[in-house]
């Protein structure tokens, strides 16, 4: 029996101990915690007072700057064309506009599936003049992959572009044409 009571005074003293140990860890994750909270504003004020902060200038000249690779000395008319191989609508919402080389631009197609069954369908895009596709930039496109419509379903999709700069100079104009075909064949029921 006098063991026991030996341990109990033992007992409690690592319990203090351990006690104090959390404590003192909770304090430094904390501390720490702070830190890193306070070193964002901190590396903000130190970049700006030695002027390294170069990807978030507080210039306003340097705000309203115009991308330097538009080549705004030449137009092209981009014309746009859909051609629907399926139960549905296809069209372009406009049927042309003017790009300068180098500036993005974007046009949205709409199609509505006009059956009562959902439909899963591809775009293929084409150009003309054929010298034309490999300057032809999609940076955002529903032909980038298969689209599922639903029954009686309208979707309104981007396509965001711009035109690179090295096109050949007797280019003036390049139709962008889509053919949106059926995947799959007779699709699935409504359910």
């Amino acid at each position: 029996m006098e063991t026991q009571g030996k341990d109990k005074p033992n007992g409690g003293t690592h319990r203090a101990m351990n006690a104090q140990m959390l404590g003192k860890l909770c304090v430094v994750a904390v501390l720490m915690f702070g830190f890193g909270y306070a070193l964002v504003p901190i590396y903000k004020q130190i970049c700006e007072l030695t002027g390294v902060n170069v990807l978030t200038p507080k210039d306003a000249k340097v705000e309203s700057a115009s991308n330097t690779q538009v080549d705004t000395s030449r137009t092209i008319v981009v014309e746009f064309d859909a051609n629907a191989q399926g139960p549905w609508r296809f069209r372009p919402t406009v049927a042309s506009m003017k790009v300068h080389p180098g500036e993005m631009a974007q046009v949205v197609y709409e199609v509505v599936n006009t059956q009562s069954r959902s439909i899963d369908a591809q775009a293929i895009p084409s150009y003309a003049p054929q010298q034309a596709s490999a300057h032809f930039k999609k940076l955002e496109c529903f032909c980038f992959k298969q689209q599922t419509l639903g029954p009686n379903e309208a979707k309104q999709m981007p396509v965001v572009f711009y035109i690179d700069p090295a096109l050949p100079k007797d280019v003036k104009t390049i139709t962008l044409s889509y053919t949106f075909f059926e995947v799959g064949g007779a699709g699935k029921k409504a359910g």
